[in-house]
């Protein structure tokens, strides 16, 4: 059995303690030198990341959040254990965690400190594919001749020099494909390493629960109990074609999964597949002033994102959560991709518009997708707006002095309600 030291790298035989540091962090598997696919998340990024910054929050629990009225976006540990999550509604996570300090998110750092953690990973491989800001995928097939060592000692070395020249933690999956590596980056938190063979592949899954699906959310999870389905066992003794019969492609997905089987690879390159922006509203509100400067704000921001990217959709997507928090979604095709403000504040307030809903309404958000280049967006113009082309070139100026003077050089009468 293959033994590796998590401090100082050291291949050792199987001990409870390394030989070499005297470090309890030993790692040992059978198939530990020859896996190459891995899943690494950090540990609460955004929290972690602000207790770094600010050493007074250590031992504190913390919650990255948008204000009392919104949502958590990641916590702590210690405001975990009380049982904060992501997504929970704010005023819940205070009921839970009343002494909690709540922090708005700092993106500018968080983006910072992942850059550092990805140029880290490309030293590595550069099959990398990351899913947020926090995790990513890593395909290690070919690189222990590169790097003079397997792959299960360049991922403990990743981790280390997060620790040491970032002050970041993070917990490595390795396994031999992509959704067993998520699973097992799961199995050792914070600041852990899990491995999971080919050889225990069936004997890991079968009593665990279908939740352990990556996607599969609450509503899935009921359809599934509803045919009783539960774990990985139940889901075994479906035939294929009975499970495509009752959950459609997914079904066909959940017969492979149940076997432990994945072969999507790993892809550096995925496309952004939309852009969208939303927001939480301090009060719950049906006011039609408010809700409209929100909605072209939101599109601007939007739409700014877009021209960054130089990519266009040609569906816009307008989001709208209710005061009992359900969400109603509206989409509209449009003739041709755009990438401007103002046609995508236009659609998205026509959508708006034909929500039979007076409110009060807590969350609002405009997203766009369908996306392509932006060298073809808005091309086409609106025969049914004779002003459209005007507003366009006006955007498009506006657009070059806030490039020379900052985002505030100009700002439209509806941003400011």
């Amino acid at each position: 059995m293959a033994s590796l030291c998590r401090d100082c790298l050291a291949e050792i035989p199987v001990s409870r303690r390394c030989p070499a540091c005297g470090s309890p962090r030993v790692l040992s598997h059978d198939e530990l030198f020859d896996l190459t696919i891995a899943h690494m998340d950090c540990d609460a990024f955004y929290a972690s990341v602000e207790k770094r910054d600010n050493p007074a929050l250590n031992g504190k629990p913390v919650i990255i959040g948008g204000g009392r009225r919104g949502v958590v976006s990641t916590a702590c540990y210690v405001a975990r254990i009380r049982g904060v999550r992501s997504a929970m509604p704010m005023f819940q996570a205070l009921k839970l965690c009343p002494e909690a300090v709540i922090i708005k998110p700092r993106m500018e750092a968080y983006v910072e400190a992942s850059r550092a953690i990805r140029a880290m990973m490309e030293e590595l491989t550069p099959a990398i594919e990351p899913l947020s800001l926090d995790e990513a995928f890593l395909d290690m097939t070919g690189t222990a001749r590169l790097h003079g060592a397997p792959p299960a000692v360049m991922l403990a070395r990743l981790v280390r020099r997060m620790k040491v020249e970032l002050g970041l933690t993070g917990s490595i999956g390795l396994s031999h494909n992509k959704f067993l590596a998520k699973v097992a980056s799961d199995l050792d938190k914070p600041h852990g390493f899990a491995v999971i063979g080919a050889a225990e592949t069936d004997s890991f899954l079968r009593d665990r629960p279908v939740k352990l699906i990556w996607g599969v959310g609450a509503v899935t999870q009921a359809a599934l109990e509803k045919a009783g389905i539960r774990t990985f066992a139940d889901l075994l003794r479906w035939d294929k074609t009975d499970l495509i019969a009752r959950f459609g492609g997914m079904g066909e997905r959940l017969w492979h999964l149940a076997r432990g089987q994945d072969k999507r690879r790993i892809s550096a390159n995925d496309p952004v597949k939309s852009v969208s922006k939303e927001t939480t509203f301090g009060d719950n509100t049906s006011d039609p002033d408010i809700l409209d400067g929100h909605l072209w704000r939101l599109s601007e921001q939007v739409a700014d994102r877009a021209k960054a990217k130089e990519i266009a959709g040609r569906v816009v997507t307008l989001k709208i959560k209710r005061s009992d928090f359900k969400s109603l979604t509206r989409r509209i095709s449009l003739s041709d991709p755009t990438q401007l403000a103002d046609r995508i504040y236009r659609h998205a307030r026509a959508l708006f518009d034909q929500l039979d809903d007076p409110g009060p309404f807590r969350l609002i958000g405009v997203g766009i997708s369908d996306l392509s280049h932006g060298e073809g967006a808005d091309l086409a113009g609106d025969l049914l707006d004779p002003d459209a082309h005007q507003r366009s070139k006006a955007e498009k100026a506006t657009d070059t002095i806030r490039s020379r003077f900052g985002a505030k050089a100009i700002v439209k009468g509806r941003a400011l309600r």
